[in-house]
Formats: structure tokens, sequence, C-alpha cells
């Protein structure tokens, strides 16, 4: 990384004193004679547009033949309009006129510049500048702002990213399935969950969709998509620079630097680093763990070589290396094993006492340090072209993920699993071609083709290995042979496994407008998916012996297991839309959709039944899923929007990551439930009130549950009994909460001098709550996160040209608050969690220079 940066600083230098463009440029004033910082300036009838610096000024590059008319627009100010037949010989100053209604918010989601409230999909919008102030600087704490997202991470490898409680499995991840949420940034499709644990990076904007999304986006989509945009280069040199200071050792930077290379090249390099003293002590190490450890640099290379055509080059790169992620023993469960396979009498034996039984007192005492290696990057091409009446996009990218873990699977100082590494290696190439634009006056759309090719494997092997007090906790008879010294002792398996996988879709949506006010929009989608896995797991070490009692023995704990499978299936999926506008204030719409998830398969390992390997589970059912949703979205004033949706989804073969008791399956496995079902109602609502104060807020209500289940393995107190299978049917869902929502808002003052510049001083604060769910995938009566609320806040100025400054806190009032639980392997019965920050609070200042 720092070479990269050596490499870089001459054209950083060289974007800094660069000036020359081929564009329209201005100013933008108030009435007052105030800049108007952040005004859109949009060619009328393109997706050509600039934003204003923090002097007011604009440049806007000339790729539209004269005359045509520039649109200007600004949160507080009416819609201005400029037409221009021929390039003016000054600067352009432009006056708006103050108006307390909200702007609209401009999204990209459907491949065309529209305004949120007139696309007939759920969409939640929070923009660049709103994420940078709250501090949800990763899409964990973006999800206090949307509450229908849900993100669950154990570890950057294990984690969940859903919408609506649907589209990845719950808990552990398992390599041989796909994501049900899309995560693009700037087009580009990223298919590691642990992209999303990662910092964002300068960015300008990002749009959740709720709802399948197959027939827009490249990847196929079950349960929405994020759509993350970056900030682009510009030809105006501008550099903005960040840092922030807060309690347990919190430092955040972050730069960002842009301009013209010449009169057709411009160039944005943008840097990302985020260090924090740990939260959780460990005692037996005697410092601080559960740090934070992040770095990202992102470059962008523009080059317009007419008004037609856009070429972007991008290069990019994040690391994590925190001594983190370690969870906390928070509680035990009586199972139905025998008194002396229980937890506590286990340890009592072993006369090891845990370092507290109070999880928020945050120690631990773990003999297994905790690292979570997580490098992602890649390069990626985009070119645009204006054609016709509309735009073709090409993006062809390559990407990596490069995963070095260490972790202390059983959550005690004893030396039960000793080691549990997934060293993983992961390598995607992504080739996206649309066409996006208008077909006739009355009809447009959106047809592309997308290829993904994955290579992910072991590097070189997964470990799992057990230590001294494995035979203790995996003792399952009263026979002495159990304590045999050595028989356990660094006995364990290494995996070598490989996926190689592809997938290929074409994909169309329409919009025809019937009338005015009623479009129709039907999509479809072909979809092919091929997976090639080899699945060799091998035991080593512990006591070498003979004797076939002692190998028994061994067996219980850890087998060698051996697969290969070789899938591939096609699907037709779809969608139709109504759409009834009868205002420009409503906008109604009912959305009928079918879609799925490819074939499954397992790379965690598979149970046994009667001392066999289980191999039928080595592949499972792809998913299908039938949507429909209804929803209105209303502007009842020209200061406020309102917007509900009510939502129903089925799903038959839903791929589910469920638990075992056997160690030999550490991570769980994959399974499929016959059907669940998940419905609810969403509501999300702003108002701004004259030009100093707006809230904006989301109430979602969603009801998640197994309709269907009969063949599901039993929760954590129930292993030991007669079965190690239950049904299920009309469980909970896990990660669901009945209720969830956000509520937020700023006050801002009328400009005024600040340290000797214009600025506003502004007061803003945030709350998000949800209530109870369930953390296991078979409904547990122990393993059930309460309810919670968390309020931040935030206060200072912001300088219309320079510098910003506030101090925040998030947090605030040190909620005690679980964001997982998770049994340990071998279903004991003790079980951790993953704790939520701690409050905490800072200081942020801001420098923004725009030339």
């Amino acid at each position: 990384m720092r070479k990269l940066l050596l490499l870089l600083m001459p054209m950083l230098l060289t974007v800094i004193t660069a000036f020359s463009q081929d564009a329209v440029v201005g100013v933008i004033k108030n009435g007052e004679g105030t800049s108007v910082v952040g005004a859109t300036v949009v060619i009328k009838g393109t997706n050509v547009h600039a934003v204003a610096d923090t002097s007011g000024r604009f440049s806007i590059p000339l790729r539209k033949a004269f005359p045509f008319t520039l649109l200007i627009s600004s949160l507080g100010y009416k819609l201005e309009e400029v037409k221009l037949t021929a390039r003016p010989s000054a600067p352009l100053d432009i006056t708006l006129t103050s108006d307390n209604s909200l702007s609209e918010v401009v999204i990209s989601s459907r491949r065309r510049i529209e305004t949120a409230q007139a696309v007939p999909i759920p969409i939640s919008v929070v923009s660049g500048s709103l994420v940078a102030d709250v501090g949800a600087f990763n899409v964990n704490r973006l999800k206090e702002l949307v509450p229908t997202v849900q993100l669950y991470s154990s570890n950057p490898r294990n984690t969940t990213l859903n919408i609506r409680g649907m589209g990845s499995t719950f808990g552990l991840t398992n390599d041989g399935i796909d994501p049900g949420v899309g995560f693009y940034v700037d087009g580009v499709y990223y298919a590691r969950p642990a992209a999303t644990t990662l910092d964002f990076i300068d960015i300008e904007q990002v749009e959740v969709l709720r709802g399948p999304q197959g027939t827009l986006f490249g990847k196929n989509t079950t349960a929405g998509a994020f759509n993350i945009t970056t900030r682009a280069p510009g030809f105006t040199p501008e550099a903005n620079f960040e840092v922030s200071y807060g309690n347990y050792g919190y430092i955040q930077a972050k730069a960002a630097v842009s301009g013209p290379l010449s009169k057709k090249f411009a160039a944005r390099v943008s840097f990302s680093g985020t260090q924090r003293d740990g939260t959780i002590y460990n005692t037996v190490s005697q410092k601080y763990i559960n740090d934070l450890n992040n770095l990202g640099l992102r470059g962008q290379l523009l080059y317009t070589p007419s008004d037609k055509i856009k070429i972007t080059l991008t290069a990019d790169n994040s690391e994590q290396h925190p001594e983190g992620y370690a969870q906390v023993v928070a509680g035990v469960a009586p199972t139905l094993r025998p008194a002396y396979r229980q937890f506590n009498q286990i340890i009592a034996d072993l006369n090891y006492k845990l370092p507290s039984e109070h999880p928020f007192d945050r120690l631990v005492d773990h003999n297994t340090s905790w690292r979570s290696g997580n490098e992602l990057g890649g390069v990626s091409l985009n070119v645009d072209a204006k054609i016709g009446n509309g735009t073709l996009t090409s993006t062809t990218a390559w990407r990596y993920w490069n995963w070095d873990p260490s972790n202390d699977r059983d959550f005690t100082g004893l030396a039960v699993l000793q080691l549990s590494q997934a060293t993983s290696k992961h390598k995607q190439w992504t080739q996206e071609v649309r066409y996006a634009g208008d077909l006739t006056s009355r009809l447009s759309g959106v047809i592309g083709v997308f290829g993904i090719w994955q290579d992910l494997k072991t590097d070189p092997y997964h470990v799992e290995e057990s230590g001294n007090a494995q035979w203790r906790f995996s003792q399952s008879t009263t026979s002495e042979l159990w304590a045999t010294p050595g028989l356990f002792d660094g006995y364990g398996i290494r995996t070598t496994s490989r996926l190689k996988t592809f997938g290929g879709a074409v994909f169309g949506q329409l919009d025809w407008a019937i009338t005015d006010q009623i479009h129709v929009l039907p999509g479809l989608r072909y979809n092919y998916d091929k997976k090639k896995v080899d699945y060799d797991r091998q035991t080593y070490g512990g006591l070498q012996t003979d004797d076939p009692a002692l190998i028994a023995l061994k067996n219980i704990v850890y087998t060698n297991q051996t697969f290969n499978a070789d899938v591939d299936e096609s699907n037709v999926s779809g969608q139709l839309t109504l759409a009834y506008q009868p205002t420009k204030a409503i906008n109604a719409f009912a959305t009928y959709s079918t879609s799925y998830k490819p074939i499954g398969v397992n790379l965690g390992g598979l149970p046994t039944s009667s001392g066999k390997v289980m191999t039928e589970l080595a592949r499972i059912n792809p998913e299908s899923v039938k949507h429909f949703e209804i929803g209105v979205k209303t502007s009842p004033g020209k200061n406020a929007t309102a917007n509900i949706v009510y939502h129903r989804t089925d799903i038959k073969d839903y791929q589910t990551q469920v638990q075992t008791a056997e160690v030999g399956v550490n991570r769980g496995y994959l399974a499929n439930a016959e059907k669940v079902r998940v419905q609810g109602v969403e509501l999300d609502a702003s108002i701004r009130i004259h030009s100093a104060v707006s809230l904006y807020g989301s109430l979602a209500y969603t009801d998640g549950k197994y309709v269907s289940f009969k063949n599901a393995p039993v929760p954590l107190e129930e292993t030991g009994g007669s079965s190690a299978f239950k049904d299920i049917s009309g469980g909970q869902l896990p990660g669901i909460s009945k209720w969830a929502g956000s509520l937020g808002g700023e006050i801002v003052s009328n400009p005024g001098i600040i340290l000797g510049q214009n600025a506003r001083f502004f007061v803003g604060a945030d709350a998000y709550f949800r209530s109870s769910f369930s953390s296991s995938p078979s409904p547990s009566k122990y393993l059930n996160v309460d309810g919670y609320t968390l309020f931040n806040a935030r206060a200072g100025f912001r300088a219309l040209n320079g510098l910003t400054l506030f101090v925040w806190g998030r947090n605030l009032f040190n909620k005690d608050y679980f964001e997982q639980l998770l049994p340990a392997a071998g279903n004991a019965g003790h079980y951790a969690a993953v704790l939520g920050d701690p409050g905490t609070y800072g200081v942020t200042i801001r420098y923004s220079y725009h030339q």
C-alpha cells in the first residue's frame, strides 16, 4: 500500500496543479449573494451533471452540442433553468430563489438519472454527506439509517448482509452459496460478503433497493441490492481532507484529490484509514483486543474523447488487519445431555473458571490469538457511449479477496479448539454490457448481458485443531479411554477445497407509458449457473495408535471426508409492475416478481449419521422465490414526502445454514427449509420545516417464519435428546426484528461569520431501534437478542468555503447490547456474543479546497 501511494504521488501533484478543461463554468449564489454549496447542475435530457463546490463554483463538461438547457437545483431553493445557445464568453452568474420545499433525490439504480419518488421501487437513499456526518463509514453503521437492512458479522468472512431478513444464511458463512443481496460499487459487483465490512471510500450516494432486482442488475438478486456510487473525477481541481479523533484512541483520516490532467483526462485519488483501540480486555495477553485497523485507497482516471463517450479506469485496494472480532461468553444453556456433559460440570472437572460471567464486563481469557486479515481490491474499466436516445455501458472488472484468520472458537481459555483458520483466496472476473434509454416517445428500458467467473480455493488449506481439553468436551460415554493422555492433543483436520463457478445472464426491463399517468413495467431474466467443487478433508495428529477403540473415539471428533460436485442449471424469472401516478404528488405501484438462488454446495464439512457421512447434503436445492408488493409514494406538501409499502415473499427450498453438535462441522452446514414466508409493512417519511429544520424517519414491521421445515436440527438446549432433528414449522426466522425504525433530523442556523469565514451552525441527532430477534436458525429460548435503542448526536459548524468542525457522540447512553449470539462448536451448552460498540465520542475536522 505504501509503495502504491508513492507511485501515485506524482499524479496527485499533477491533479492539484492542472487547470485546463473544455466545459461551461459558473458561480451559483442565493439572493443574499452567498454561495450555494452542493447545488446540482444537469444538462437537461442527459446524465451529464456537476456539483457546485464550497465557493458555489461549478464546471460541467461540454458533452452536448448547443443549444441546451442547464437545470440547477439545491435543497431550499427553487429549480432554475438556464438555456444556452452558444458557449458563454464569461463564467455564468446564477442566482437561486429560496424555497423551503424538499429537493428531489436523484438516483441511478434504473440505469438513468431520475428522482427516487418517481421510481416504482421501494428504495432508500443516503447521501455521502449524511454518511460522513453521522459516522456511518461502513454498512454495519449504515443499517442504523435504513432499518430494513440487517448485517451480522462475527468476522469479515462470516458476514451476513440481508434486506427484510432475506439474502444470505444467518450465522457462519458457507462459501458454497450465492448471496441474495447484490453489492455494487460504481456498477461493479462484489461477490464476497467480506466487502461489506470495509470502510466506505469517498462515496457520493448509497441506494438500497428492496425486493428482487434481477431485471435491472447483472447478478441475480433475490432480496435487494446496494447500489453505491463514489465521487467521480472532475475537471475542476479540488481537494478534501478530514480527520476525526475520539475516545478508545479513535483516529480516522480521509482525503480526496481530483482535477484535470489535460482537456480530456481527469483523475481522482481517495484515501481512508481508521484505527481504534480494542473494547475487550484479554486477561491472558493483558491487552485490549477487538480494535480497528482499516486502510483503503481508490484511484480513478477519466477520459472523455468526445462529448458522447466517457471512459473510467478504476483501481482500489482495502485492507483490515485488526486483532479483532473476538466473542465473549454470554451465557450457558442446559442441554438434554447427561449431567457430566453439561458445560459447567465440564469446566469444573478441568479446574477452569470463566474470567467473568457477565458479558458486558468485556473480559476474555482466550488462549488463541484473534486475527482477521481481510484484503480486497481490483481493477475495473467502465465505458459509457451515447448512442441514439440512450447510453451503451460496458463494465469490465477483476477483483480479488485474501483471507487470513485466526479464531478461538471455544471462546474460553481452555485448549479445546486451539486452531480454527480458514485461510482462503478468491478471484472474480465480471463483464456487463447494457443499453439503457428511450426506444420511442412512450417506451424506454434497459437490456443487458452479464457474466461472472469465480475461483475460490483454500490457501493452502483450512485447519481445525483440538487441544488437550478437547477430550472432556467431546466425551460422550463414561469410558476412561477418553482421558488417554495426548489422544486429542494436536488432533485436527486439514481441508483442501476449490470452487469454480460461472454465471451468465441476459436481462431486461421495459417502461411502457400507456398514458402519462399509467405505466407498465415488464422485466425478464434468463440465468445460467455452473459450479464445480473438489473437497478433500483429512485428519492428522493426536495420539498415534492402532487401538480400534481409541481410533473410534478420534473418529467421533473428526473424520476424513472427500467429495466432488459438478452442477449446472438454467432458470427464467421475471417481474411485472403496474404504476399509476394520478398527480405529481402521488405515485402508486404494484409488483409481482419471481426469482431464484442457484444450487448450493456444502464447503464447511458434512454431518454424519450412524457413522456415515451424509453425502446427500453435498448439494442443496436452489431457492425459488415469489414476491409481491404494493406501495404508494406521496408528496403531501412541497416540503414533505411519505411512502408506504406492503411486501410478501414466499420462498421454496429456502437455503439456510444450520449448526450441529459435531465438532467436525464447526461452521455448520447448508440445508433446505421446505418453505418460508416474509411479509411486512414499511413506512418512510421526510419533512423540511422552513429552511432551518429537516426531519427524516423510517419504520418497518417484518414477520418472517418457517412455513415448513420438518427436518431442522434441534436448538442448542435440545442437544442430546432422542433426535438430532426437529420440526420447527411455524418458528421465527433468525435475524428479523418484528419492529425496527430510525428517526433523525438537523437544525441549521442562518449563514454567519464563524472564525472569519461564511458558515452555518448545526445540531443533528438520530435514533435507531429494533425489537428482539432470534439468533439461532432453529428457534431457541436462549439464543434471542433483546431489543435495543441507540442514540447519536452531532453539533458544530459547516463553512461554505474551507473549514468544517463538529463534535459527535454515538450510543450516547452507553447502551449494552448484543449484535449476535452463537453457540460454541460442539454444542456443550455455552454460547458467545458479538458485542455492540460502547458509547463513543469525538471531534471531526474537515477542510475542502476548490479552485
